[in-house]
């Protein structure tokens, strides 16, 4: 592509939105503690050009707004990402174009696709230094430790990427990395996952996994690695529709695997089927430290960097962190493919403070009875990481669901809890949820907060209160004659009414 994190650095620094510290700064706990702070006050990102015992710069929280992200992903608003939305809508469920405009816009997409395809670079700046197994040292990495229980230094924002060893498909994902000894590392990833399904493949046709690690990537690969939509797309392609053209990749010294040509580092190495260690215990996105668990080791072999590289790194963690932004984003995106799915749905929302997936805001048209308790079971298979949504709110479609004050106020007024609110018990889960009675294993809840009709009430429903319209638009045409300010009702400040919302630009 035609960006790589240090040009996307740049641009960030151009916006005024990139803080250089010089100061010497420790990777063990030291660096996640400022940025933390930098993420709460949704403040700039950071790069830190003096690391306690390392040569190499850390970058962080450059994803810590959803504007930036939007930058990222080469948009200015969040509105043009539910464009990209529609767009892969029309990739995952192709229907025959039944108007001109209609043909003319899916071959639009398709001249899409052929432009988002990668190329290969032969001469790739990710290789520009070559270290042998012999004098490789993982810990010549600033890798780092955010919270003081930590097991260990990690990596959160590195390339995954693995491959079928039986049809060559690719998978590249984001899973937490730690630090075992100066060769080696546990990788952290759930068992319905890309690399885990060959890893299995690898045990059952007794071979090692190769296994890749790409590390300062163009941020928009990682989201776009981080895009769990079900279309029979490779994430390289993924990229290469969210940047607009294809990404170039390079070819491993020792692998046969591809990684992003532009990469700061490359790790390469191999999962010997069943050599397990112990991983964790770490904070992550739930707000609390996580369990040890046996993960898959990786022995590398080689690493490869750019001259003067830069090293990406994040951390999780209760909300607000980059990963709540990111969601935030996607959330966006999946907005017009969840439509095309289940189409009484109009909008819904992942709030961030419900961990970007615990809690879904879901509004409908309503149309018959029932149909609030459909759209909720449709929503928990629409998609696969939707399956560890525990709480599903379904209104009606004139409420604003991103306004908590009108939600609570569905919730409290149209919800009968013996009537509306019904659970699904013991479904497979999150194992990061200590909520759960049984790790892996908890309930579904979903709340109807839409307004009732026969045979779901027996009663008329209260009409509800509005304002006169001749009045209304009589008060709108004499308001500057009041001498009352300008007042924009869509943008009231929450916090004026008791709520602790921090607002990010």
């Amino acid at each position: 592509m035609a960006r790589d994190l240090r040009q996307f650095i740049e641009f960030l620094e151009e916006k005024g939105q990139l803080k250089r510290v010089k100061t010497e700064v420790d990777s063990d706990l030291e660096i996640a503690e400022i940025a933390n702070r930098m993420l709460q006050a949704g403040g700039a990102g950071l790069l830190f050009e003096n690391v306690k015992n390392s040569p190499y710069p850390i970058a962080v929280n450059l994803l810590g707004t959803l504007q930036r992200v939007c930058w990222a992903m080469k948009m200015e608003n969040p509105q043009e990402l539910e464009e990209l939305g529609k767009k892969l809508g029309m990739l995952q469920q192709p229907k025959p174009p039944k108007k001109i405009s209609q043909a003319i816009d899916f071959g639009k997409v398709l001249f899409d696709v052929v432009k988002a395809k990668p190329s290969r670079d032969f001469f790739p700046p990710c290789q520009q230094i070559v270290i042998e197994e012999k004098d490789l040292d993982l810990n010549s990495l600033p890798l780092i430790r955010p919270y003081p229980k930590d097991a260990g230094k990690i990596i959160t924002l590195g390339l995954v990427i693995t491959k079928d060893c039986e049809t060559g498909t690719p998978n590249v994902g984001v899973y937490r990395l730690q630090l075992q000894s100066d060769k080696t590392m546990t990788v952290h990833w759930l068992s319905v996952r890309g690399g885990a399904r060959h890893l299995r493949k690898a045990a059952l046709m007794g071979k090692k996994l190769e296994i890749a690690i790409a590390l300062g990537v163009d941020p928009l690969i990682i989201l776009a690695a981080a895009t769990p939509i079900p279309v029979d797309l490779s994430e390289w392609l993924f990229a290469g529709l969210y940047g607009g053209e294809g990404v170039k990749l390079a070819k491993c010294k020792t692998l046969d695997l591809e990684v992003p040509a532009d990469s700061e580092f490359v790790l390469e190495g191999t999962i010997t089927p069943g050599e397990m260690l112990p991983d964790g215990p770490f904070g992550d996105h739930m707000g609390y430290y996580g369990g040890v668990e046996d993960s898959p080791l990786i022995r590398f072999h080689c690493m490869t960097h750019r001259k003067d590289p830069i090293y990406l790194t994040t951390f999780s963690g209760r909300p607000p962190k980059e990963e709540a932004m990111m969601a935030i984003a996607l959330n966006r995106i999946y907005t017009p493919i969840l439509r095309q799915q289940v189409s009484e749905i109009t909008d819904f929302f992942l709030p961030m403070e419900a961990l970007s997936y615990k809690a879904a805001v879901i509004s409908i048209d309503k149309a018959y009875p029932g149909q609030a308790k459909r759209a909720a079971m449709a929503f928990w298979s629409a998609l696969p990481q939707f399956t560890y949504t525990k709480f599903v709110i379904i209104v009606d479609k004139d409420i604003n669901i991103r306004d908590p004050r009108q939600v609570v106020w569905a919730i409290t007024s149209k919800v009968d809890p013996v009537r509306d609110v019904f659970i699904l018990p013991e479904t497979p889960f999150d194992t990061l949820d200590f909520a759960s009675e049984k790790i892996g294993l908890g309930g579904r809840m979903a709340i109807d907060a839409t307004t009732k009709i026969y045979p779901e009430t027996d009663h008329e429903w209260g009409e509800v209160l509005e304002s006169d319209d001749k009045i209304a638009e009589k008060v709108t045409q004499k308001w500057a004659e009041y001498g009352l300010g300008e007042l924009n009702l869509e943008e009231i400040n929450p916090n004026l009414f008791g709520y602790e919302i921090p607002i990010y630009s």
